[in-house]
């Protein structure tokens, strides 16, 4: 099966519109979401409308959970707390209510998912290194896992040439014959902070057992320009350019 890994869009409608469009003519057959869907950006309600109609299948990142009010929003630094607050204020009762019930982890037939570590899915905590990459790597029970929350790609695995070692990758490609357990980073859709400021979208062709990274060009300009006209915070528009 042939799936698109969608990291952090954060409510970019535009990338988000973009990366879809290159899913579609790369023609995959399973689209999925590590979470983050909203928060930040200026497009929630139409951000959720098109993960529906494309039947993504999403599991619940922090900011999902802070705007259904699951986590204190006071947590979080003062740009993205008003980007939560006022996202509250855009989505319906019904649309706080499937955020609120997405689930923290999947299992798919070839994969799983998480938001920021599998093994406690429910602390929202970042993975930098490959030490705090341990835990999840002992508790994954497939052969890989894609996650994001930092909103930088990069790959955390148990080589098989050593499988009692971790080790980290930032190579695009990976092939699931050279390493026993891996967590993938897929990056972020709406909000790269990688300093390349083009979408992000991962592949992963289970037949093949290969995963890969491309990305996207979108009209960044046009989602800043959706961000000020919210009157969200200055910073969040600029951001997007940079990559940051």
């Amino acid at each position: 099966m042939k799936y698109a890994i969608l990291g952090d869009i954060h409510a970019n409608l535009t990338a988000l519109e973009a990366v879809l469009e290159h899913a579609r003519k790369a023609r995959v057959e399973r689209l999925v979401s590590v979470g983050d869907v909203v928060g930040y950006g200026a497009a929630p309600s139409a951000t959720l409308s098109l993960l529906h109609e494309h039947s993504v299948v999403v599991v619940q990142g922090n900011h999902d959970a802070a705007c259904a009010q699951q986590i204190d929003v006071q947590v979080f630094n003062p740009s993205a707390r008003a980007a939560i607050e006022w996202t509250r204020t855009q989505l319906s009762r019904s649309e706080l209510d499937w955020l609120a019930k997405l689930p923290l982890t999947l299992h798919l037939p070839h994969c799983c998912v998480a938001h920021a570590t599998f093994a406690h899915p429910e602390s929202f905590e970042y993975m930098h290194s490959t030490k705090s990459a341990d835990a999840s790597l002992d508790a994954l029970d497939c052969a890989v896992c894609f996650v994001g929350h930092t909103h930088v790609p990069v790959t955390m695995l148990r080589p098989r040439e050593d499988s009692t070692r971790t080790a980290y990758s930032l190579e695009t490609e990976l092939d699931l014959e050279d390493s026993v357990r891996a967590l993938v980073n897929v990056g972020s859709v709406g909000q790269p902070r990688d300093e390349d400021p083009r979408a992000a979208i991962a592949f992963y062709d289970s037949d093949a057992g290969r995963i890969w990274i491309e990305r996207v060009e979108y009209e960044i300009s046009r989602e800043a320009s959706r961000i000020r006209q919210a009157g969200l915070p200055q910073a969040l528009a600029d951001r997007l350019f940079l990559g940051v």
